[in-house]
């Protein structure tokens, strides 16, 4: 998989305003249908940016809080300026 990285900045944001989400909510949040969202967020567990606990909750780990921070910079730096576009 190939990710966006728009898409993944911006599943990262929602999580970081909400703390934590089923996957369901969050899917409808980041304008991402469900089945898109777990390839996604299989991707991001891979990576250890989200974590996904029993009661099927997903959340940001330390890491994923950071790679936000770097990729929101690099975005500003490079690009000008943040959107999240969705699709």
């Amino acid at each position: 998989m190939k990710p966006d990285l728009y898409v993944i900045a911006r599943i990262i944001k929602i999580l970081r305003e909400n703390s934590r989400m089923k996957k369901t909510n969050l899917a409808t949040a980041s304008g991402l249908a469900y089945d898109k969202l777990t390839k996604y967020l299989e991707w991001m567990m891979e990576k250890d940016f989200v974590e996904i606990d029993s009661e099927g909750f997903v959340y940001l780990t330390s890491k994923g809080n950071k790679a936000y921070e770097e990729l929101v910079k690099w975005i500003l730096e490079h690009i000008g300026r943040l959107e999240f576009p969705r699709f």
